[in-house]
């Protein structure tokens, strides 16, 4: 077989570990980015055991790990400290192969980037167009023009070409509430467990990261785009100042002029991703609030299955087909999974608040990770299953 060419629009997360994928494959890859670099503006980075074991299909998850953090223990506690629920990391690798892994997202890209030749990568190419003609596959970007045998969409959540081919698919809708993204500078004393703490119509939650810094994140019921009246870090303080240790010790090593805020928005359920060599990935097919940490996670699984499907095979279109039936469901499940997660995290009503926190007090850890199974059990296609229901009970 002849060697085919692939088109990646985006280079986020999904895009560079879809070309590295199909690169690894026998596949000439450029990924076309309108940054005009290669970077991740954001703070930390969840990685689920099926994330690592989608990097570990790409020959990564070594690497990745070493750049991380994992926490011996994390859960959920209540507005006044309370551990609500609690989950072993160990117990986490023992079920599903991996931990749970965090680390800055500036490094996880730049591991992605490096394992691609560099004249794959194409910063400053923004697309304007895609058209596909049946026979004819052309991408109108900055740089020119590129007549691949494959177009990837992995774009983000207002994806040129969403837009381009799937022009009639709802837009983006907002989930209700606003989030806040930081790190803190290093820490003589940082907290040995994470956890996320639920109080009223707001969460914040923290979590450990190399060098004794920790990456923390908070919610907040808001109407979209509503402006904070200081500063970001201000509001914060404003906000959750107030909350049980260790809150005001870490917000406290948080730098004013590094706290990021975006509201928060998903995707409703689109019918395909794929239109007939074109195929949408990660964000750009089912972009999804931030409450299970899997983002990222489901966008290297959609890679690697990707790439999986394509090989092989001459057919795109088919192939692609195969994807699409792999991963719609699978990917629409769980933003529908998180989507309920986070309207109950962001529950504001006394009662039900009481009623949420007491149901989440009396839920077995045992029931948790089984819960979690359908999510985290992932293995790629044709590779042997790492987790089974019977090794979950």
């Amino acid at each position: 077989m002849p060697q085919r060419a692939a088109t990646i629009v985006g280079g986020g997360i999904g895009g560079l570990a879809a070309a590295i994928a199909l690169h690894r494959r026998g596949w000439r890859v450029e990924v076309l980015e309108r940054a005009p670099e290669f970077t991740e503006i954001g703070a930390g980075i969840s990685l689920w055991p099926n994330a690592l074991h989608a990097l570990e299909v790409l020959g990564l998850a070594d690497a990745v790990r070493a750049l991380g953090a994992v926490e011996a223990t994390g859960g959920v506690r209540d507005r006044q400290g309370r551990w609500l629920s609690r989950t072993d990391n160990a117990e986490l690798a023992r079920r599903f192969g991996h931990p749970l892994v965090v680390l800055h997202r500036a490094d996880l890209l730049r591991a992605l980037t490096e394992a691609l030749p560099p004249d794959s990568l194409r910063p400053g190419s923004e697309v304007s167009a895609v058209h596909d003609g049946g026979r004819c596959l052309v991408v109108d970007h900055r740089r020119g023009e590129s007549r691949p045998d494959l177009v990837v969409g992995a774009d983000g959540l207002r994806s040129a070409v969403r837009r381009a081919l799937w022009p009639d698919a709802a837009g983006a809708r907002y989930a209700g509430y606003t989030a806040w993204r930081m790190t803190t500078e290093p820490l003589a004393e940082p907290p040995s467990e994470g956890a996320a703490i639920w109080g009223r119509g707001a969460r914040l939650g923290y979590t450990a990261l190399p060098g004794g810094r920790m990456y923390c994140f908070a919610t907040a019921s808001l109407p979209a785009g509503a402006a904070s009246g200081s500063s970001e870090y201000a509001e914060l303080l404003r906000r959750f100042g107030s909350w049980p240790d260790p809150i005001p010790a870490l917000l406290a090593a948080v730098p004013a002029d590094a706290v990021l805020r975006h509201d928060l928005y998903d995707l409703p359920p689109l019918p395909s991703f794929v239109r007939g060599r074109v195929a949408l990935l990660g964000d750009a097919a089912h972009a999804m609030t931030p409450n299970l940490g899997q983002g990222a996670c489901q966008a290297l699984e959609d890679a690697v299955t990707l790439a999986h499907c394509l090989d092989g095979t001459p057919d795109v279109a088919g192939a692609l087909r195969s994807y699409d039936l792999l991963r719609r469901p699978r990917t629409q499940a769980i933003a529908r999974r998180s989507a309920l997660l986070g309207a109950v995290g962001q529950l504001s009503w006394p009662p039900a608040v009481l009623l949420r926190d007491t149901a989440a007090r009396l839920t077995p850890t045992r029931a948790t990770l089984r819960s979690m199974t359908p999510v985290l059990g992932w293995t790629a296609p044709g590779d042997r299953v790492t987790a089974t229901e019977s090794e979950s009970d």
